[in-house]
């Protein structure tokens, strides 16, 4: 990516982007939720793959806090004041492995091998 675009989505350079990151970072502290969780693992078959990889006690926090942002939703409420302020919403967890589990499927694609998983329809 070119220098120009890393400026313009770098929050320490850009003042939007720097407001953008804000926005989101308050909704996201009031369901107690971090960026990270919004991955949806039925989309994208390497966040599934990625999160089998992670350890039980990380899988388990990401499910309770999906779990907790649903309820808080249907219920039309947020998170109290003193838990919001407590909330790490950029603290990731996923990318790394992520990360990982990207470059050994693009490895094996350049080295012709079968895919680890493929998605079927019934």
């Amino acid at each position: 990516m070119s220098t120009f675009l890393q400026s313009l989505i770098d929050p320490k350079k850009n003042f939007l982007a720097r407001m953008h990151m804000k926005a989101v970072s308050t909704r996201l502290r009031r369901y107690g939720l971090r960026y990270d969780d919004l991955h949806d693992q039925y989309e994208n078959l390497d966040i599934k793959e990625a999160l089998n990889r992670l350890p039980r006690e990380v899988v388990d926090a990401r499910n309770q806090r999906l779990k907790r942002a649903m309820d808080l939703s249907m219920k039309h409420e947020y998170l109290p004041k003193d838990l919001q302020a407590v909330q790490t919403p950029f603290r990731g967890y996923l990318q790394e492995m992520l990360a990982l589990v990207e470059r050994e499927r693009k490895e094996r694609e350049a080295l012709g091998a079968l895919p680890l998983y493929q998605r079927t329809f019934p």
